[in-house]
């Protein structure tokens, strides 16, 4: 993977990217964090069209920033790349509370997996930093499951105790399978993976036992 440089004397102590996934973060100036929110937002687009490699430029064009200001927040590429990940898999872990309190329990999981859907979509843009093999993106698996798997899980359990979908389903199994789905097939969209995933909720219903509820 390219990576990019800073300019000389960047200051990287503060940068929004570095260091450990989970490390808490800094309080920031409101101006920063639009920054940094920017940025972010406008990587992943350019990302999922042009790939992890895309020039700074492009990404602090989009952001409306300037460069300097991309290096200052992510002095590498991967602080870059991790911080695009991370977020994509908070928002869709943070999707499933809104999805319960709205919608009863089978259609609350069938809504987050269409959402997760989503996200696969959006990862597309980084699976080759992903699996490049650089050992900046070693935790990035094991934040994946941490977060996305107990989620997964609370809406299994939630729609199995009320008998719409059938018990027993291993929410890693069920995270991978829906990756598995959504892998590009020739000719196709992201509208075709929906399509697949519908059909593996279909036969979660089936064995289910509606006098559970």
């Amino acid at each position: 993977m390219t990576e990019y440089a800073a300019p000389t004397g960047a200051d990287s102590t503060g940068s929004a990217g570095s260091g450990g996934l989970e490390r808490a973060p800094r309080r920031l100036r409101a101006d920063a964090q639009r920054n940094i929110d920017s940025l972010l937002e406008a990587a992943k687009a350019v990302f999922a069209t042009s790939g992890v490699d895309a020039p700074a430029k492009e990404i602090a064009d989009l952001a409306g920033v300037g460069v300097g200001t991309l290096y200052r927040h992510f002095p590498q590429r991967s602080d870059l790349v991790k911080a695009v990940f991370q977020r994509e898999v908070d928002a869709c872990a943070d999707a499933a509370p809104a999805l319960s309190a709205a919608l009863e329990p089978g259609a609350a999981l069938a809504g987050w997996l269409g959402r997760y859907t989503e996200f696969l979509a959006t990862k597309r843009g980084l699976a080759a930093a992903l699996h490049s093999g650089d050992p900046a993106f070693d935790a990035l698996p094991g934040y994946f499951m941490r977060r996305l798997g107990p989620t997964l899980g609370s809406l299994l359990e939630a729609a199995a105790a009320t008998g719409e979908i059938r018990a027993g389903v291993s929410p890693e199994d069920l995270l991978h399978a829906v990756a598995n789905l959504c892998q590009p097939a020739p000719g196709e969209g992201p509208a075709y993976s929906q399509r697949m995933v519908a059909l593996l909720i279909d036969g979660l219903r089936y064995g289910a036992d509606p006098h559970r509820a």
